[in-house]
């Protein structure tokens, strides 16, 4: 994970949750460029079937998060600060070469699974992106908190399958956090996501409000 260890936010992933994520990640980039039915596919399907039936019994009854006053029939609460990409495929998987308080920089590409217009990535998951990578730079230097409101302005066309930046400025003030993010292809700027939100210091966020995974 993007901080190692850092549990204040929620437990961590399971080692074998990040490997299937990234399976189901390629495996689903692959579904949606085969042109004619495959038998492959039929066997995964079914398999699927299968797996769906040897999971239910293992999965917590209560989909609500599991809270440290909860009984253990709720769900384990994931962390979503940092690197959620990696553990749940439905996310764009980024990285941070560089954060300090104010500044944050790093990498993305986005596979054709975030296909919008035809070799572009829709414009949903660049907001999701921007909410991101903003939420995990705050929660990476300390104070961090719901998100107010988020814009994202459209500049050119982002590609698929091509290394892109993004460059993070961050303020804090009386009302909480601003941020400003741009996701660039060398000198272009692609995209502007600008986040207006609450600050609040990590010990409220902390471990201790969610369940800890079960050791048996």
């Amino acid at each position: 994970m993007g901080d190692g260890e850092d549990r204040r936010f929620g437990e961590l992933p399971l080692a074998q949750t990040v490997e299937a994520a990234a399976a189901m990640r390629r495996l689903t980039g692959m579904l949606v460029s085969l042109e004619q039915p495959n038998a492959v596919v039929d066997a995964m399907v079914a398999q699927f079937a299968d797996w769906e039936r040897q999971l239910e019994p293992e999965v917590p009854a209560d989909s609500q998060p599991r809270m440290s006053t909860d009984g253990d029939s709720k769900r384990l609460y994931l962390q979503r600060a940092f690197d959620i990409g990696t553990y749940n495929p439905c996310f764009p998987e980024y990285h941070f070469d560089e954060i300090s308080t104010e500044t944050a920089s790093g990498r993305v590409t986005f596979p054709v699974n975030y296909e919008g217009p035809p070799g572009l990535v829709h414009g949903g998951f660049l907001g999701v992106f921007f909410d991101c990578v903003i939420q995990q730079h705050s929660c990476a230097v300390g104070r961090a908190g719901y998100t107010r409101s988020l814009t994202v302005g459209y500049r050119r066309p982002t590609p698929l399958d091509t290394e892109l930046r993004f460059d993070i400025a961050r303020t804090e003030g009386d009302r909480g956090i601003d941020a400003i993010a741009r996701l660039t292809l060398g000198d272009a700027v692609l995209a502007i996501g600008t986040a207006d939100t609450v600050a609040m210091p990590s010990e409220q966020m902390a471990a201790n409000r969610f369940g800890q995974r079960r050791t048996g």
